[in-house]
C-alpha cells in the first residue's frame, strides 16, 4: 500500500499541520513516510503545500508529482493540482473558499463547506482537520485511534487542551 498526498492552500490554514498529521499516523501505523513542506516566503496568506507519502515499502522520493490524494484548501492550489491526480484518486475541496466544479470523471471529488462548517460548530481556524476527517473516511489510510495518537505526539503539552477540538473536527469531516 502506498498513498501519496498533496496538501495545499494559504499559509496560515493548517496545511503543514495536516500533512504533519498524515505522516506521523502514517510512522505510528508502522509504514514508511515522507513530509516534504513548501511554503512561500509570507508568513500567512502565501501559498503552501506538502507532499506526504505513506507506504508499506521503503520512499524512493519524498516528492508527490502525481498524487492519489488531494486536499485543497483555495482556489490557486485547486487549479495547479487537480490535473495531477491520478486516475481513480480523490480531490477534497474546501467548497466555502472554492467555487470552482471539477469536470474530471476519473477522480472521486468531494466538496465539504470546511471552513463554514467550522466556524458554525465553534471549531474555527480548523477546516483543515474537517477535511482531514473526509480523507480519512474516503481512503482509510489510518485509523482515529491511530490519529489520536499522532495527535498526542505532535501537539505541544501546552496546547494539550485542543486536541479533542481537532478530534472533534475530524469526526465532524467523517460525517460529511
Amino acid at each position: 500500500m502506498t498513498k501519496s498526498m498533496i496538501f495545499a492552500g494559504f499559509g496560515g490554514q493548517g496545511i503543514l499541520f495536516t500533512g504533519k498529521m498524515a505522516a506521523y499516523s502514517g510512522m505510528m501505523d508502522g509504514k514508511e513516510v515522507s513530509w516534504l513542506p513548501s511554503y512561500g516566503p509570507e508568513m500567512r496568506g502565501g501559498t503552501a503545500n506538502c507532499s506526504v507519502c505513506v507506504s508499506d515499502d521503503p520512499i524512493a522520493c519524498p516528492l508527490v508529482v502525481n498524487p492519489d490524494v488531494l486536499v485543497v484548501m483555495n482556489t490557486p492550489s485547486y487549479e495547479k493540482f487537480i490535473g495531477d491526480v491520478v486516475p481513480g484518486g480523490v480531490a477534497i475541496l474546501d467548497s466555502s473558499l472554492i467555487d470552482l466544479k471539477c469536470d474530471r470523471d476519473d477522480i472521486t471529488v468531494c466538496y465539504v463547506p470546511a471552513t463554514a462548517l467550522a466556524d458554525e460548530h465553534g471549531l474555527r481556524s480548523l477546516a483543515n482537520m474537517i477535511l482531514f476527517g473526509k480523507m480519512l473516511k474516503e481512503t482509510g489510510f489510518t485509523s482515529i485511534e491511530t490519529l489520536k495518537k499522532a495527535l498526542e505526539k505532535v501537539v505541544p503539552a501546552k496546547k494539550a487542551h485542543l486536541i479533542e477540538s481537532n478530534l472533534k473536527a475530524v469526526a465532524l469531516g467523517m460525517e460529511q
